[in-house]
């Protein structure tokens, strides 16, 4: 019989039911105690993962980045300042707003910290731009003036297609270095531009950690340095959490471990629709869980698939597995309405917003040991790529218009088991509405559903609908555009590059075999 097992670890506190996974579940927790998996990651030992150096052996610097962060709080601190400062010195506008424009890992925990805290006193807001679509550039640019906003443009590479046009739109409005800054790895093609047009500054991130997991790195401390946040709370607690789940301690008393080992035998038991229940105060957490699990394990017909947006009164229990992030008082308030979920579950104490530097570690850590249970490599991303190469030759030559399925015959493509995925290339404006359309589907298939916007979701769960399991059914929408913005030194427009994702995107899918089609966005607005 299945029983609930409780681990206490000072700012990591953890319930665990596993159900019907019980000895499965501790049959894996022992496996990976006796191959040491814990000091091996910890060593940097790349053979924890597979023998191929190739993705691992540079991507484990997350390991270190709470140390880094530490140690460089106090110059992303000054360079924040002196940016925010500047432009008042100078007889011009306080800086009130950053703008990010930033994709996947570069954006997305920028955007849990804008959504989860306040920024500091005579601080700027930080607001993020991650859409291709012209509405949502073209309102982006109207509401961020150019003298008392920041443009931060983040990107490891610093080829992104999306930030290089962004940061390019942005620029024709308001050529002014000192209005801009750059968070991007040392020798990259946007430190390049940076310097050349002398940014206000460059801020390097750690080549040796992957996008998505760079939240405690550059990519997410500057932001938090920008808006006045106290970045040494979340680093503290990130170190507390680095102390409780490091090497010395029993690796079947780890929480890591254990939450890694629930998630990989859920999957491979059919119960890979990973759903999370967030309490409020941090419901924009769930934005970058997402792509960590999805981009990390979905690969080789392998994955699991996060859901946000859905509970445990959502159908089709049976597919999935619960995690319940809250505070002590949305914990017991729970409990006293008698929410209880109806499958192995986990539930994790976040009692300040602060605690999310202890949550980022911990799953970063759950997240490579799901993938060893997988028996995947959890940092690599070997279908993004496919994607991008078929929306670059979109735009090099437009095909055929891409014909549109009726939505009743979409959902004929399900099966038991599944996930509807709505993949919408729109302006996010829409979302609500298409919230509110996702709901009627869900009580209409009975099974999960989740929602991404392209082309962020491109650059998040984008790589486990190509390369996971083939238990979801892709249907695309795309909105049309009623007017367009030239992309400042290309050949096409914002709308062109749009549409070039999506016709991009849903090639990419065929030709991996997925069940995809697109619908008409009108007939999905109808259902609310």
């Amino acid at each position: 019989m299945a029983v609930e097992t409780d681990s206490f670890g000072g700012v990591i506190t953890a319930n665990f039911d596993p159900g019907e996974l019980s000895d499965d579940w501790s049959r894996v927790i022992d496996e990976l105690a006796g191959r040491d998996v814990i000091k091996r990651l910890w060593r940097k030992d790349h053979t924890v993962i597979g023998p191929d150096l190739t993705e691992v052996s540079n991507r484990l610097g997350w390991l270190d980045a709470v140390a880094d962060a530490r140690k460089n709080w106090p110059k992303w601190v000054l360079q924040a300042d002196q940016a925010v400062e500047a432009p008042a010195a100078v007889g011009g506008a306080r800086v009130d707003q950053v703008l990010v424009l930033g994709m996947g890992g570069s954006s997305l925990f920028p955007e849990v910290l804008a959504s989860t805290f306040q920024s500091g006193a005579d601080f700027p807001d930080i607001r993020v731009l991650d859409s291709t679509d012209p509405a949502a550039v073209a309102r982006t640019a109207q509401e961020c003036g150019p003298n008392a906003t920041m443009i931060l443009a983040s990107s490891k590479s610093g080829t992104t297609v999306e930030t290089r046009s962004h940061l390019g739109y942005f620029w024709s409005r308001h050529p002014f270095g000192r209005d801009f800054a750059v968070v991007t790895d040392p020798g990259s093609a946007l430190e390049t531009h940076a310097l050349g047009d002398d940014f206000r500054f460059v801020a390097h991130g750690n080549p040796d950690i992957g996008g998505r997991f760079s939240a405690l790195s550059a990519f997410g401390m500057v932001p938090a340095a920008m808006m006045g946040l106290d970045g040494l709370s979340l680093i503290d607690t990130a170190e507390e959490a680095q102390d409780i789940l490091g090497p010395d301690g029993n690796v079947e008393e780890n929480i890591a471990v254990q939450l890694g080992a629930l998630l990989g035998v859920a999957a491979q038991a059919g119960r890979d629709k990973l759903t999370f229940i967030l309490d409020d105060a941090i419901a924009a957490f769930g934005s970058w869980l997402e792509q960590l699990i999805a981009e990390s394990t979905g690969k080789h017909g392998r994955g699991i698939l996060p859901v946000v947006g859905e509970d445990e009164t959502s159908p089709d229990s049976t597919s999935r597995v619960y995690v319940v992030l809250g505070s002590a008082d949305f914990l017991a308030r729970r409990r006293r309405e008698g929410r209880v979920t109806p499958g192995p579950s986990v539930n994790l104490l976040v009692e300040e917003p602060q605690d999310l530097g202890a949550q980022v570690f911990l799953w970063e850590l759950a997240t490579a040991v799901a993938g060893i249970v997988l028996g995947i490599n959890p940092f690599d991303q070997p279908d993004v790529e496919s994607a991008k190469k078929a929306a670059r030759a979109s735009l090099a030559s437009p095909g055929d218009p891409v014909d549109e399925t009726r939505l009743d015959d979409a959902l004929e493509l399900l099966r038991p088991g599944d996930a509807l995925v709505l993949g919408a290339f729109v302006d996010p404006a829409l979302q609500p509405r298409l919230e509110a359309a996702r709901k009627v589907l869900s009580e209409r298939v009975q099974l999960p559903t989740t929602l991404g916007i392209g082309p962020r979701f491109l650059h998040s769960t984008g790589q486990l609908h190509k390369g996971g399991p083939d238990r979801h059914v892709m249907v695309q929408v795309v909105g049309s555009d009623d007017f367009d913005l030239s992309v400042p030194g290309e050949s096409f427009t914002f709308g062109q590059l749009k549409h070039a994702q999506a016709d991009g995107d849903l090639a990419a899918l065929h030709a991996a075999g997925k069940r995809a089609v697109r619908v008409s966005v009108k007939e999905l607005f109808d259902l609310a």
